[in-house]
């Protein structure tokens, strides 16, 4: 369950639209009245408010006179409600509201507690959402009938905590949970749209993720500049750093994620237009290639995923993955982790040895190939696909941290 709570000073346009008076309601047939507390029978948007200027009038004037509600279940807890079972649902969330004391780290108090249960409200419960998910809506006046005014500090942390207290109380499942929950398949479904996308570009990646259900949220900086993202789905937010894998789908990271998505297909790419006009490779029969699926004395597991996400792990010595980190230091080359994947990849014989020359035309030396000769040793035999491997994609310097 997810709860919303905010003072507002829109308080006649806030109650126009949750009784559904608003010409911005599509639909106010779907808008049911629940409950109201200390107010007169039957008032309409404007008999509400003037009720709550009432006592509002008896007091200091404060510019956020209104406190704005939203409370939203799971659909599955209420799919059997009737208007008695929100009322009960509402009771509960207000009783915990109220009783709850805010304090600082200091443990001084930030926020006393409120006095729903004696002040003027409002509550109307909302069918007509697009995600169809039913939801209350309520308006409270700031001024209870002692002329004790509703703290506001902290009001959205006493929202949710009451929300999560109720949930618990329910044997519901709580908001941190079913984000939890979605977490993973949020990822996946963000790493489907750029492993969809044929080149890469913000406004695509937003487009895509809209079309499967999404809103994206910029967050830009005073220069206007895009600085991270969150994601929206239904009444639940994930920011970018929540996603993913080592926070790969932050802005920052995104083209580079993309990259590492794409860059077997790039390599196939480029491994075609190096055997136009070129000599087939030489390459060491099947039956004599070592098998690398297997772990063996002296060997270390390293795991390569296809385009289409499957992952399979190999057992390489580890002289020769130690050498591919030294040749790709990732403190000194920006894209390491795409060159060794490519080099561990040819040296394991998942992909198939490219026929690239490194030496000028008319001949010349072909121990600069990297094909596997019968009597190559590993380690050699690493060099060349490690040569290999920076000919079709290259090197890129990192900026910044250096050995």
């Amino acid at each position: 369950m997810i709860a919303k709570a905010k003072a507002i000073s829109y308080g006649i346009n806030d109650l126009r639209y949750i009784t559904g008076e608003s010409k911005h309601k599509k639909h106010p047939e779907k808008i049911y009245r629940v409950l109201d507390n200390l107010l007169p029978p039957d008032l309409d948007a404007m008999g509400i408010w003037n009720s709550m200027q009432l006592t509002l009038s008896q007091h200091r004037p404060i510019k956020n006179s209104i406190i704005r509600i939203e409370l939203s279940p799971s659909p599955e807890h209420t799919s059997f409600y009737d208007i008695e079972d929100w009322q009960k649902l509402w009771h509960e969330f207000a009783e915990e509201f109220d009783k709850q004391t805010i304090t600082g780290k200091d443990g001084k108090v930030r926020s006393s507690p409120t006095n729903l249960a004696n002040s003027k409200y409002t509550v109307y419960l909302h069918m007509e959402s697009k995600g169809k998910v039913p939801h209350l809506h309520a308006a409270i006046c700031r001024f209870d009938e002692n002329g004790n005014i509703n703290n506001d500090h902290n009001i959205h942390l006493r929202a949710q905590r009451a929300a999560e207290r109720v949930a618990v109380k329910r044997g519901w499942k709580t908001a941190e949970e079913i984000r939890s929950r979605n977490i993973p398949e949020v990822s996946r479904e963000c790493m489907e749209v750029l492993r969809t996308m044929p080149s890469w570009s913000w406004e695509e990646y937003k487009k895509a993720l809209a079309r499967r259900g999404y809103s994206v949220y910029e967050r830009k900086d005073k220069k206007d500049v895009l600085r991270g993202y969150a994601i929206l789905k239904g009444n639940t937010k994930y920011k970018a750093s929540e996603l993913g894998v080592a926070r790969n789908l932050m802005i920052s990271k995104l083209p580079r994620t993309w990259q590492k998505l794409h860059y077997r297909e790039r390599l196939a790419a480029q491994v075609n237009t190096s055997q136009i006009h070129r000599p087939e490779p030489v390459q060491r029969p099947a039956a004599d290639m070592d098998d690398y699926t297997h772990y063996r004395f002296g060997s270390v597991s390293y795991t390569l995923s296809s385009n289409s996400g499957r992952e399979q792990r190999f057992y390489i010595p580890e002289r020769v993955l130690d050498y591919f980190n030294e040749e790709f230091d990732y403190r000194e080359v920006a894209n390491s982790s795409e060159l060794t994947d490519i080099a561990v990849a040819i040296f394991v014989g998942m992909l198939e040895t490219p026929a690239v020359s490194t030496g000028g035309g008319g001949g010349g030396s072909q121990s600069d190939l990297p094909w596997r000769d019968k009597d190559d040793d590993d380690l050699q035999w690493a060099r060349r696909c490690a040569r290999a491997a920076t000919l079709l994609l290259g090197k890129k310097p990192r900026t910044g941290l250096r050995r």
